[in-house]
């Protein structure tokens, strides 16, 4: 039986889970490992940061997540792809209140990112075609 998200470790089984499958995936891994060059060693625990901040109200990250995004040759398929990872990540590992809450998180985010990005009409929330 799977468990609820409840700590710090959980967050980082989530995070490493989630980029193992980020880094095998054919769409999403040459814009993180070819494009951005990410640098694991460092984005890994950042993103340990972010989602503690988002899902455990730690308040350990201090940045902005969007500008990092905006130069990357992404669409709204990638976003999709993310979240489909993501989500999956989630139910693979996790179930309860918090992973039905991480799940909404990302969708939000990802909605964001494309609406900040002009994916999104701000006003009607579609897909700009």
């Amino acid at each position: 039986m799977k468990r609820d998200l409840e700590n710090e470790e959980d967050i980082k089984l989530l995070v490493n889970t989630f980029y193992d499958a980020v880094n095998q995936d054919e769409l999403l891994s040459p814009v993180f490992n070819g494009f951005a060059k990410v640098n694991w060693d460092t984005h890994l625990p950042l993103m340990y940061t972010f989602w503690s901040t988002v899902l455990l109200g730690s308040m350990a990250y201090k940045g902005q997540p969007f500008p990092k995004h905006v130069s990357l040759p992404i669409e709204r398929h990638h976003f999709s792809r993310w979240v489909e990872l993501f989500t999956k990540t989630i139910d693979k590992l996790f179930e309860g209140d918090k992973a039905a809450e991480a799940k909404q998180k990302a969708i939000s985010i990802a909605q964001v990112f494309q609406m900040k990005m002009g994916m999104i009409d701000t006003r009607t929330r579609q897909p700009i075609v």
